[in-house]
Formats: C-alpha cells, sequence, structure tokens
C-alpha cells in the first residue's frame, strides 16, 4: 500500500498538487481567481453547469418541465469549464460562492434569484412550476428523504469510489475496498426500493432525476467506465430496470446531451438556447454537415 510509512502532521499545509486528474483545479482557499462576468441570453431561467452527473440533473427536470408542456422552463444553458477555471470567475462565484456546478438566475421577477446547488436547484424549479414534487403529505416527504439521500450519498460515490477507482494518481487497495463495498451498499438500497416500486418515490419525481445520472449511469457502465462491471451492477436487476426504462424518456435524452462535451458527437450539446439547437444532434444530421 502507497505511504505506508505516512504520519499527518500535526497542522496539514498546502505544499504541493496531490496528483490525479482534477490536481490543478482543486485548492484549499474559496473565492474568485480572476474577473470574468456570466454571459447572459434571452430566456429568464439562466444555467451555468457542465455534463456531469450534477449537472445533468438540472437539465433533465428542466428538459421534463418542457416535455410535459410548461413552456415558461424554457432555458440559457452555458458552458462552464471546470477544467479551464471557469468556476472560479467572478461571476459564477457571485451565483455560487462554493463554486461548484450547477449554478441558477432565475431573472423572471423584478430580482434575479441566484440558486446553488444542484437538489436545492431541482426544489426550486419543482415548486416554481409545480411539478415532479408533491405539495404535502406523506408523498412529498418521500421525494424529499430520497433527494436528500441522494445529496448525502453521492460524496461517498464519486469523491469516494469515483476518484479512488477512476482518478486516483495511486491506486490503493484500502480506498477502493472501502468505498466499493459502499456504493454496493448504496446499490442495494436502491435495490430494495426499486422492487417494491416503479420509481424512486412511487410517482415519477425529482427524486428519480438526482438519483438516475450517478446510479443510473453507474449501472449503465456511463460513469466510470468498467466500474460496473467490477461492482457487478449487473445483479442489481431492479436497479437496470429502472436505470434502461428512465435511459428511454424524451427529457432524460435530451437532458444528458446539454453542456456535455464527452461521447460520442451527436450526444453533445455544449451549450443550449433554444429547443431547435436539438434539432441538428442526430449521427445522420452530423455526417450530412461534416460532408458538406
Amino acid at each position: 500500500m502507497a505511504d505506508a510509512d505516512y504520519t499527518p502532521p500535526a497542522v496539514w499545509t498546502w505544499d504541493s498538487e496531490s496528483g490525479g486528474r482534477f490536481a490543478s483545479i482543486n485548492r484549499p482557499i474559496a473565492g474568485a481567481t480572476h474577473d470574468k462576468e456570466l454571459p447572459v441570453g434571452r430566456h429568464p431561467l439562466q444555467l451555468y453547469s457542465l455534463g456531469t452527473p450534477n449537472g445533468q440533473k438540472v437539465t433533465i427536470l428542466l428538459e421534463e418541465l418542457l416535455e410535459a408542456g410548461h413552456a415558461q422552463a424554457e432555458y440559457d444553458a452555458w458552458l462552464i469549464d471546470i477544467m479551464e477555471g471557469d468556476q472560479f470567475g467572478s461571476g459564477f462565484v457571485e451565483v455560487n460562492p462554493n463554486s461548484k456546478i450547477p449554478a441558477l438566475v432565475d431573472r423572471s421577477g423584478a430580482e434575479p434569484v441566484r440558486v446553488f446547488e444542484s437538489g436545492a436547484i431541482l426544489i426550486y424549479l419543482a415548486e416554481k412550476f409545480g411539478a415532479f414534487l408533491p405539495e404535502g403529505g406523506a408523498e412529498r416527504a418521500a421525494v424529499l428523504s430520497w433527494l436528500m439521500w441522494q445529496m448525502g450519498s453521492a460524496s461517498f460515490l464519486g469523491g469516494g469510489f469515483g476518484h479512488f477507482y477512476a482518478y486516483a494518481p495511486v491506486k490503493i487497495e484500502y480506498a477502493i475496498n472501502r468505498y466499493a463495498m459502499e456504493a454496493k451498499r448504496q446499490l442495494d438500497v436502491l435495490n430494495r426500493r426499486l422492487a417494491e416500486s416503479e420509481f424512486i418515490a412511487g410517482e415519477y419525481s425529482i427524486a428519480d432525476m438526482a438519483i438516475w445520472p450517478w446510479y443510473g449511469g453507474l449501472a449503465l457502465g456511463r460513469v466510470y467506465g468498467d466500474a460496473d462491471v467490477f461492482l457487478a451492477a449487473q445483479e442489481y436487476e431492479h436497479v437496470q430496470r429502472w436505470a434502461k426504462q428512465l435511459a428511454e424518456r424524451p427529457g432524460v435524452k435530451r437532458g444528458r446531451m446539454v453542456n456535455n462535451r464527452t461521447g460520442e458527437p451527436h450526444e453533445q450539446l455544449p451549450e443550449r438556447h433554444d429547443a431547435s439547437d436539438f434539432e441538428l444532434r442526430t449521427q445522420d444530421k452530423l455526417e450530412l454537415v461534416a460532408a458538406k
């Protein structure tokens, strides 16, 4: 095991990068590093994000709202390139002092409303449009409980298992085993729940939209490469059923594309400013454009 002789110092200080894919953007201090205003499009809802699982939560909800007929949910989605440090620009930090995607500005009222943290954005939008979140009672409690479960669990899946399995510069057996165990426990939690219910909290809701990009993506092999095989994710039959079912929803398909710059070209829509932006994002049409 690496660093077997390591002894933690009495006071930790940041004197070198830790290595790994995200080392250049990790730092122990907050705040802006440079002046950069955020662009503003023509719609009241302005989203600043990236097509990671946390970013997909919000774009899936927005596209599901539009699919359900909520025309006022039209939005502009601007790409925040975290590898280039866009999240540390002054404009973004003003919206989200935590410098993490996604961040939303609602300009539909007299004063802009700034919302950050994906779970908070989901609740804000669901309440604004009266959709995908019950108004009260046991149904609302169930949706919020599963939403908070995801918010609390994702750090162990992403920052824990995902980091040490996929991104850490050194593969540490103890860390991978520790977080693989927790990832499998979380999959088992979901599998048991989905054995009882078609969707996470009864009816399709923001709980499904929050959980699917992480755990549905893991089950379908879209998050950490072959991690689904490593975790034997195919064993969780109810998670697999739910993951595949949601993957076929038009709103989910479009939501996955927004602010995405990975995968096949027809799966990518780095910025989104109108529903018509999706029209060219098919394999056949992209090949036609390239041929011209």
